[in-house]
């Protein structure tokens, strides 16, 4: 077999590379950090009646269950005296999904 090719030999290199960039700077400390997140997750937030609408319609839409009706009618006792008369234009507080 006179056409073997013989292959480099590197088991006897050793690293000796060096860094000439200076001094990485220190590490962030974060240990004194906190947190101050805050959320309106349970704010009451509003609604504009339009036409069509009824509150088992507008619970449906923010709670996912028209049966839910009464918490919105509940919260705007003074400016609603029947659940079945609302109109267009008017602005119902709608409280937290809870």
């Amino acid at each position: 077999m006179g056409n073997e090719t013989s292959k480099p030999d590197f088991s006897n290199v050793q690293g000796g590379a060096k860094s000439t960039a200076a001094d990485a700077p220190p590490k962030a400390d974060f240990s004194n950090v906190q947190s101050a997140v805050s959320s309106t997750a349970d704010e009451t937030s509003t609604y504009t009646v339009v036409a069509g609408d009824n509150l088992s319609r507008i619970a449906r839409h923010f709670y996912g269950n028209a049966n839910a009706w009464k918490r919105i009618f509940d919260a705007n006792r003074d400016q609603l005296t029947d659940p079945d008369k609302i109109r267009p234009g008017q602005v119902l507080k709608i409280p937290a999904k809870s």
